[in-house]
């Protein structure tokens, strides 16, 4: 098992790791495990110690990589030049990781080795919100954060951010948002020139999925899957240690799947998916029902929630089956998870797993029916119940690949000569 401090990436290199430059499987090994000595480096990634010497010295120079000494006990018995190991400079670079969610936005900034230097919240208003303001709020977080820490925006080499809906990622725009009031928002571009630094976006859900990626449950795994449970019923699937997000950007909405013809009405519009009868306003729905209440009395989701689950845990039968439908209907859009993508792990995540009827041995035991009945062994579950800084964590990762790709992914005779920032 890694622990915290013992590095942050991926583990497992991918099947065509070729597809890198050697200084940049190099580095991607070394920050991985913290620290590593170069001959353990050539025998992990199978190429010949001299390439990685050269490689080392080429990331050396650049300000990127540094040797440490080993402590006394582990060289007493070694004669000649001291051994000694190899980490990143953590100070070479630093990113920000943003998480946009209805109500609150988080955020973390980090050094080259993932380590979170700071992390702050700030509560926003609630709904579809203009897009000024949105901005107003990040550039209030982010000033909060970087101030105590002696640095401004410009000491930052990247941000990367999440939110719900409908993100293109390569453009960098939002095409819908439960958070934003108007369509295709050009968020990256808008806000990569006001803090004046390169901003990745991704959807919340393809963060968490990096996040337990390079910090979490999935660093030693090649493929597996993330779903949520929150306002709504998100996915986010790794693939030979990579993110995969579909051909056109916009795929793995499991929310969306449609597991009754015909049935509950969806918040997208359509008839039947899985969210219509997990997510936080199916629920609601179903309690002003089950409960009796007046539907011209309006309450917080989170009060509504809070209320039929503990009518449920007491006792009342209408509130229970709420969460036993609930459930079902999660068993199979998870079974369907399991059916299409065989994937090696499958980690529960989100604000209403602290609603535990939801994943109660009854929901698990339907979910694995078909693999118990074409006798293939059990897919892994996990539930995992991060705080929200989990989700800013997932958009340092995504900056701080970006930005490996963007010092590394070239020959690495071409790397800058200390550009060279050495912290």
């Amino acid at each position: 098992m890694v622990q915290p401090g013992d590095g942050c990436g991926p583990l497992r290199t991918c099947a065509d790791r070729t597809a890198k430059p050697l200084a940049q499987q190099v580095f991607e090994r070394i920050r991985s495990l913290g620290r590593v000595s170069r001959s353990d480096v050539a025998r992990d990634l199978g190429v010949s110690p001299g390439s990685v010497t050269s490689a080392v010295t080429t990331l050396m120079e650049a300000g990127l990589v540094r040797e440490i000494p080993r402590a006394a006990r582990d060289t007493a018995t070694v004669r000649g030049r001291p051994p000694v190991d190899l980490s990143v400079v953590a100070d070479a670079r630093h990113v920000l990781g943003l998480n946009l969610r209805d109500g609150l936005i988080s955020a973390v900034v980090t050094d080259f080795n993932g380590q979170v230097l700071a992390d702050a919240e700030r509560p926003v208003q609630t709904g579809a919100r203009l897009l000024d303001a949105v901005l107003t709020d990040i550039a209030h977080l982010v000033d909060r954060m970087l101030g105590p820490l002696g640095m401004a925006s410009g000491d930052l080499a990247a941000v990367g951010i999440g939110l719900p809906g409908f993100i293109d990622h390569d453009g960098g725009a939002v095409l819908w948002s439960p958070i934003l009031r108007d369509r295709k928002v050009a968020l990256g571009p808008v806000l990569a020139t006001r803090l004046g630094m390169p901003v990745y976006l991704d959807n919340d859900v393809n963060l968490l999925a990096l996040a337990e990626l390079w910090f979490g449950m999935g660093r030693d795994l090649s493929s597996f899957a993330v779903v949520t449970i929150e306002h709504g019923v998100g996915m986010g699937l790794i693939l030979d240690t990579a993110l995969y997000r579909g051909a056109r950007g916009m795929g793995l909405e499991i929310g969306h799947t449609t597991v009754q013809l015909d049935g509950a009405l969806c918040r997208c519009g359509q008839r039947g998916c899985l969210e219509a009868y997990v997510a936080d306003y199916a629920l609601v729905r179903e309690a002003s029902t089950a409960l009796e209440w007046d539907l011209q009395t309006a309450r917080p989701t989170e009060q509504t929630l809070e209320i039929l689950y503990a009518q449920a845990k007491a006792g009342n039968e209408a509130a229970r089956l709420i969460f036993e439908r609930a459930g079902r209907y999660l068993s199979l859009g998870l079974a369907n998870v399991i059916r299409v993508f065989d994937p090696e792990l499958l980690l529960i995540s989100g604000a209403r797993l602290r609603y535990d009827l939801l994943y109660a041995e009854e929901v698990l035991s339907d979910m694995h029916r078909f693999s118990d009945r074409i006798g293939r062994g059990r897919t892994d579950v996990a539930i995992n119940t991060w705080g929200d800084t989990v989700w800013a964590r997932g958009g340092a990762a995504l900056a701080l690949s970006a930005v490996t790709d963007a010092v590394l992914a070239h020959p690495a005779t071409d790397l800058p000569a200390r550009d060279r920032r050495t912290g």
